[in-house]
């Protein structure tokens, strides 16, 4: 089998899982994410694309329902033996397939959790589920069980994040080696992505953010290339991913003399950055770092140019994004604990000047102060 951990690993996993079912009161749960699948059994497909659940019990017992495209994909990347095949057909009903499974499991008028929110649960699915569903058991939205129990990394896993940071960082140094006047941002993509594959990485869970000029200021991927003018700016936002386990980093490269207003920006960035630093610690959350990041940029006059989160949760993260569900935004209540990996990125973008400015790199949390997993400093990047 083709395992990224040892069978004890899995073994505290599911532990972890039922004790918490048992405090939710769940009888059963219905796993729908793909990380939630590969975190608790190794299971590793893009097989979600299409209808697949597991099953898991209160008493550990587990059964995962999916096509026979991923039969031996389950067989041979995870530690699932209780494997079902439902059958591709005309006006194929697959939740009819799992209230046969669930019956068959004795979970007839059981309390059943739901992972809803996951790229692997299609509103349709939803709705087929529910109308299922909604007469065999009393069914609850469990969307983030799972997803609050990966936060804390184990060592196995940090491992797999200081790897994926290296290779963050090789795709910077590759990105580096060509950035400057003329330069193509094909090129400079695919030494990127280049790098990664080179180190023994994986594709990441979404495409790498690149743009220069006007795109510069967009923080999302798009279709189209262009050549770096004499001056000009490059955004780059990409992630090492080893073993499904990314490490996100971001900057703005600065293509010959950079303007004033380049150089504020940074200056934020940095100044913000370094104070979020102070608080990305235990004994705090989520919100407070989102609340030392709105501060600082407020009083600076950028309100208009920053965004409504300033990063995030990283692990193991499939198609079609990176990000976690704990994200840096108003509010948010979740504490901060040793051993989480947390993206903190500063992005402001100046659209009346048309003027772009980035900084963000993966961090590791401590009893401490958290530990920056890239070997890059973040100066200003002038080329």
């Amino acid at each position: 089998m083709a395992l990224h951990f040892e069978p004890d690993e899995f073994a505290n996993r599911l532990q972890m899982l039922t004790a918490k079912m048992a405090e939710e009161k769940l009888d059963a749960l219905l796993l729908f994410a793909q990380e939630s699948m590969y975190w608790l059994t190794g299971y590793d497909t893009f097989g979600y694309c299409f209808f697949q659940t597991l099953v898991v019990k209160a008493d550990g017992t587990m059964a995962l329902l999916t096509r026979s495209a991923d039969l031996r994909q389950a067989r041979h990347t995870s530690i699932l033996e209780n494997i079902h095949i439902w059958v591709d057909r005309v006006n194929a009903d697959p939740t009819m397939d799992l209230k046969d499974l669930l019956d068959e499991m004795d979970l007839l008028g059981a309390r059943i959790g739901v992972e809803y929110d996951t790229h692997g649960m299609t509103g349709r699915v939803a709705r087929l589920l529910d109308a299922q569903l909604s007469t065999f058991g009393q069914m609850s939205d469990a969307s983030y069980l799972v997803s609050r129990l990966r936060l804390v990394k184990s060592p196995t896993e940090v491992a797999y994040v200081e790897r994926a940071a290296s290779l963050a960082d090789d795709a910077f140094d590759a990105a580096l080696a060509l950035t400057g006047p003329g330069a193509s941002e094909a090129d400079i993509l695919a030494a990127m992505q280049g790098a990664v594959f080179s180190g023994g990485g994986d594709y990441p869970a979404n495409e790498f953010i690149i743009g220069s000029g006007a795109d510069a200021l967009l923080c999302r991927y798009k279709a189209g290339r262009r050549k770096l003018e004499a001056t000009d700016q490059l955004t780059l936002e990409w992630a090492g991913a080893y073993a499904h386990y990314h490490a996100g980093m971001m900057r703005t490269i600065v293509v010959g003399e950079p303007t004033h207003r380049h150089r504020e920006l940074y200056s934020a960035a940095r100044e913000t950055i370094q104070a979020i630093e102070t608080v990305l610690r235990p004994g705090h959350t989520f919100g407070d770092v989102f609340d030392m990041h709105a501060k600082i940029m407020d009083e600076r006059g950028l309100a208009r140019h920053r965004l409504n989160a300033c990063g995030y949760s990283l692990g193991a993260r499939f198609s079609p994004s990176w990000m976690e569900h704990q994200m840096f935004h108003v509010g948010n209540p979740q504490e901060i604990e040793a051993n989480m990996s947390l993206f903190v990125h500063m992005i402001i973008m100046d659209s009346d000047t048309g003027t772009a400015m980035t900084l963000g790199q993966t961090y590791l949390t401590t009893t401490d102060a958290p530990r920056a997993l890239s070997r890059h400093s973040l100066d200003f990047v002038n080329k």
